[in-house]
Parts: C-alpha cells; structure tokens; sequence
C-alpha cells in the first residue's frame, strides 16, 4: 500500500517561554506543500528566514539541539520536532519569532496537542519511506554510548539509560508503535540533577527555568535552608526533597519518564534525517550529541541508498536534450573550461548531464601525467556548469545571464575519474529557486558508482 504524503489541515499557534531566553515566545504550525519538508522560519528576522530540519544544520548540541542555516539559528528543536514526528509529518512551517522554541512544560505533549487540533490531512505525492536493510552502529567508548538500528517492519525504538546514581540508575522504555507516541511518550518530561541547576542558575542560562518544566533528581545532602533559596529564586512557597529522590516541584507521571523523555530526544534528533524511514533503534545511553553522530550516518546511508537506486540510465545512442552547440548557447564558458557535453535529462528540479573524460584533456598534461587522474575542483566545476543549465532554464534569456558560486558544501570524493571514464552528473534543487538563489544537491557517476557529491549554491544574476 502507497503512503502519502501529510501536512497539517490548519494553522494553530502555540505560546510560551523560551527556556534559555526567558523571552515570551509565539510558535505558529503551518501547513506546507508537497516535498517541502519540515522547514523553521524566524519571523523576527524576515518572511524568508528558512532554517531546514537538516542534520547538516546541527551546530550545537550542549543539552539541547541547535540549527543553522545562513547564519540563522534556532535552538531547542527536538520536542517540537518529536511530536511532528509522532503525528507522521512530512511537510510543515514552524514560524517562531525567538532564536528558540519555547520550552513549556518541557515534554512534547503541548505541541502534540496542538498538532491534533491542527488536523493532519494527506496531500497528494507519496511518501517514500526508506527500510534499513543492514545494521548500522554508533559507539562512544568514552562514555559507552551505543546506538544501532537494526531492520524492522516498522519504526521502533527502545532506550536504556544508566547515570550510575542512587537517585536515577537504570531505566528502559519502548516506543513500539509511532501511534503510540502521543499518549506513552509525548508527555514525559526532561529531567536535570541538582548540581547541574545550580551550574546553569550561576550561568544565568536559563533564564525562563521556573522549575515547572523539568523533574529535578537531588543526587547528594542539601538542607532545607538551601531549598527555601531555591523556592526563593523560583518563586514557590516551599521546595523539599520527596522519597523519589526529586524535587517536589511536579509528581512524576511514570516510574520510568525519564528514559521515555530520552525517546522524545531521539525521535526529535531523527527527524532530521530529512527522510522517514523504518528501523529498529537500540539506544544505551543516548544524549543529543550521540543522537545527532547517528542520525548523521542514517542520512548518509540513505543517501548511498537512493543514489545507487536513482542511477541516471545513460543511452550513448538517444539524442540528447541540449547537444554541446545547445549548451554554447546557455553557458559563458569555452574550452579549457567547457566542462559538460550533454544534457540527458531534465525537469523543473532535476537535472543530468554526461561528461566523456578523454586523455586529451588539457589538464592531465600537468595532473600527474603518468597516473592521470581528473582534479576533484573540475569534477566539481563540470557538475556546476550541468546545474548551471538547469538554472538559467528558469530564466526566458539565459544568454543574458550568468551563475556564480555562493558556497560549496559536503563535497566528497569516492573514487577517482581517470581517461575513458563517462561521468554522468545528476542534479536536484534542495529548495525552489528563490531571488535568483539556486541550492542544488549534486552526485557524479562512472557506471554505478558514485565518484563525487556536494551541495552547490550560485546566484543568478544579470550580466
């Protein structure tokens, strides 16, 4: 059975106070369009400050996950995102006008519930959900953290926690159905020690803590004229230590919520991986860190995945969509430097185009001439200049218009191109072309192997 994609039905608005701010926040969910993925917009800044749920955009990850994206932040993502997960969405704004999100009670639960207000409708592309068909294993030896997912016929995760206290030792919880995140998972909320508040209180890093949004574990003796200061600073009539070992700001909802809490971290941390997919995650005490090193090698695998499976079918004998005198026509560039001979195919975000690598290239007179091998920078040029068609294909005369790099970003190079090699390049906008701004993500072939990939932005300007 084909699944769809999903977005939400309506806009629904969320308020509250950033944790490390102390700042009022206003969150809004909104419905977004098909393949447009699940997107952050800080309103503060402009109408166009898009930060993408990228693993890529980690930048930080002490006690909470941070994105970036163009030098625009957003931190504390993960139980926002969590309960998009938990609701199976694909395509969504998060307009926010605070570089965080608020914390709330610190769980998922008020953003699932607002997402369940919002109404979840199916749109109309399908979803491709990716089956992890091999183990694939994170390990910390210096803290003994491990994840692995292993396959599964459906998405699942278990998590163990050990922080090796009287207070909090060994804890285990499940997440066996998604269906079931809203009611086992969604509510538990995160959890601090005691001498980790009083770090971040004589930091003033958390400038919106009111004792309200963690569970708080007394891990060593404290008198209660130290409790009547914190009751002080937080404004409680009276703070004591209960028999759980935790402070009795809250009563917890389940003997096991914190490792149900870890669960909501990590689902969080795993939406962005950009893609859904299907696996059994194993986790042995996870932490935003390890959670972000993982979904980066999730992500890679399923790169790998759909790159080997999205191999360009090159046909020597069919005619080419633009030959080389086509090309002459859109691009500036001329020998040395004209770089694609052909382009096989393309539509409104993709692009593929073919470059045969002869030994009369100009540049192995001097790339190492008794081993020739194609410098990775014209791999990398070559690959542009197949965007750069697709680009100026937006445009009614591209003649009279230039691209230019604005960054090149994650370029790998995997297997060397040498004479006789055909190297087909494949290209596809990461996001549509806006003010003359194209993002592409670009894979080089030889046969079936991938060569080369990287992310390139250029701007389209006038000449």
């Amino acid at each position: 059975m084909v699944e769809n994609q999903k977005t939400i039905k309506n806009p629904v608005t969320v308020a509250g106070i950033g944790l490390h701010t102390g700042e009022n926040i206003n969150l809004k969910f909104k419905p977004s369009t098909e393949n447009s993925g699940i997107r952050f917009l800080r309103t503060d800044i402009n109408d166009d400050a898009f930060i993408s749920a990228d693993v890529y955009n980690v930048v930080n990850t002490n006690r909470s996950t941070t994105l970036e994206e163009n030098g625009i932040r957003i931190a504390t993502v993960e139980h926002v995102l969590a309960a998009v997960s938990g609701f199976e969405l694909d395509n969504i704004i998060i307009e926010v006008d605070s570089p965080e999100i608020p914390i709330l009670d610190g769980s998922s639960k008020p953003f699932a519930e607002a997402l369940e207000q919002a109404g979840i409708v199916e749109q109309d592309a399908p979803r491709e959900v990716i089956d992890i068909t091999e183990p694939i294993r994170f390990f910390n030896q210096n803290n003994n953290t491990e994840i692995i997912a292993l396959p599964s016929d459906r998405y699942r995760i278990s998590c163990m926690i050990d922080f090796n206290t009287k207070v909090l030792n060994t804890q285990n919880a499940s997440l066996n159905n998604i269906s079931d995140f809203k009611h086992e998972i969604a509510p538990s909320r995160t959890f601090v020690f005691l001498h980790e508040l009083e770090h971040l209180l004589e930091n003033n890093l958390i400038k919106g803590g009111d004792l309200s949004n963690a569970i708080v574990f007394v891990n060593k003796n404290v008198d209660q004229s130290y409790l009547d200061k914190l009751a002080s600073l937080f404004n409680k009539p009276k703070i004591k230590v209960k028999d759980e070992g935790i402070l009795n700001n809250l009563d917890l909802y389940y003997h096991n919520e914190p490792a149900r809490h870890k669960i909501i971290d990590i689902l969080g941390d795993m939406t962005l991986v950009g893609k859904p997919f299907r696996a059994q995650i194993i986790a042995n005490k996870p932490g935003h860190s390890a959670n972000i090193e993982f979904a980066r090698k999730i992500k890679e695998y399923i790169k790998n995945k759909l790159a080997t499976k999205d191999v360009p079918v090159y046909d020597p004998n069919a005619k080419a969509l633009y030959d080389i005198n086509d090309i002459k026509k859109t691009l500036p560039h001329r020998y040395p430097f004209l770089l694609v001979d052909k382009i096989i195919e393309m539509s409104k975000d993709h692009v593929v185009g073919v470059k045969n690598v002869t030994m009369n290239e100009s540049f192995f007179q001097g790339h190492f001439p008794k081993e020739p091998i194609m410098p990775g920078v014209l791999q990398i040029e070559a690959m542009a200049q197949t965007g750069g068609i697709l680009s100026l294909s937006n445009v009614d005369d591209p003649e009279n218009y230039n691209t230019y790099f604005l960054k090149i970003d994650k370029v790998r190079f995997k297997k060397k191109v040498v004479p006789g090699d055909t190297l087909i390049f494949k290209l596809y906008l990461l996001a549509p072309i806006r003010r003359g701004i194209c993002h592409m993500h670009g894979v080089a072939y030889v046969g079936n192997n991938i060569v080369t990939e990287a992310e390139l932005m250029a701007q389209i300007a006038k000449k």
